[in-house]
């Protein structure tokens, strides 16, 4: 996450602009602060993805405990020959890619269509996952060109200029990490920016037993608990704070009354973490808790809601066989 440099990375068919310079240090440490001075200490999950955080999600995906990633995949290698066909030459857009396992296949269902081009625009805030990504799918696609932007696309996505149709991928359920109005209202804002034709696909994670939901957060392995623990690390990064993994447990249930997913990191004894971003240094009593994520699960209820929010058109709901999660595909009109 680089909020400082304003730089272009150049490589062969690759370009990678950084954008958050725009947002600052300054806003960035403003938000952190805000959030573990509440009386819920929060810190945004946007800030799990430096180098080890996107490391440590890629691990995550891998697991067998964690259904969402195959789950998404699977629904998108059946749709993806009919998708691509139906909209050859329209630019791909994604919005918090990580890695390209995903994308990758509807790019692998765009190469048989024998285009002459290929234009894959990944906004994501891991400036050194993008380029990551960005290297590899190059030297997979031979015709591919791509446009990386460096962005918090919350805020940022109206910055990403363009011209073509794009079908715009937003995967991973990550529409799951926010409260339902805060999602309704950011799609909203997406639908404003969408161009006449433009299509988006959204994954969706679909209510499920909670058995599956529990094991899924909190494998065998501590994979997620590393995962978690890790945004402290991204926070000392980002405020110079003094936060020590080992003082706090990874917590993560299901929320049975807000159809989620909660993510905390629970303090293990009295401490006080210090920063020069503090009026004063952050007290925790033991058992006191940092709210790190929410992963919201969805009924076609919430898909209906979209469609009367946002005025998109909804084109189809893809799901897999136990109706696990969606890929929902809208269309602006």
């Amino acid at each position: 996450m680089n909020f400082v440099n304003e730089d272009i990375v150049t490589l062969n068919r690759v370009t990678i602009t950084n954008l958050l310079q725009e947002i600052g240090t300054g806003e960035v440490s403003d938000e952190i602060v805000a959030g573990l001075q509440a009386d819920q200490k929060i810190i945004s999950s946007k800030f799990f993805y430096n180098r080890e955080g996107s490391l440590l999600f890629e691990e995550i995906t891998r697991l067998e405990e964690y259904y969402p990633t195959r789950t998404e995949k699977g629904i998108l290698r059946q749709m993806a020959p009919a998708l691509m066909k139906q909209y050859k030459g329209y630019e791909i857009i994604e919005l918090g890619p990580g890695d390209h396992s995903k994308i990758s296949i509807l790019l692998n269902a765009a190469a048989g269509l024998n285009l002459s081009s290929m234009k894959y625009l990944p906004l994501d805030i891991s400036q050194p996952a993008l380029r990551s990504s960005a290297e590899q799918l190059v030297s997979t696609f031979p015709n591919l060109h791509v446009e990386g932007y460096a962005v918090d696309f919350l805020s940022q996505f109206g910055s990403v200029q363009r011209e073509q149709a794009a079908i715009i991928c937003f995967f991973g359920s990550t529409i799951g990490n926010f409260e339902w109005g805060s999602s309704l209202e950011l799609l909203l804002n997406i639908s404003k920016k969408m161009k006449k034709g433009d299509v988006l696909l959204l994954g969706m994670d679909m209510v499920k037993p909670e058995p599956v939901l529990q094991a899924a957060y909190n494998d065998a392995g501590g994979v997620t608990e590393a995962f978690n623990k890790n945004i402290l690390n991204s926070v000392n990064d980002l405020i110079q704070s003094d936060f020590n993994t080992e003082d706090f447990d990874h917590l993560a249930y299901f929320n049975k009354e807000r159809f989620r997913i909660e993510m905390h990191l629970v303090a293990r004894r009295d401490l006080e973490v210090h920063s020069e971003h503090f009026s004063k240094d952050i007290l925790f009593k033991k058992g006191e808790t940092i709210h790190t994520e929410n992963s919201h699960k969805y009924s076609s209820r919430h898909i209906h809601e979209i469609v009367d929010l946002t005025g998109l058109q909804l084109n189809q709901t893809h799901t897999d066989e136990l109706g696990w999660f969606a890929v929902t595909e809208f269309q602006k009109l």
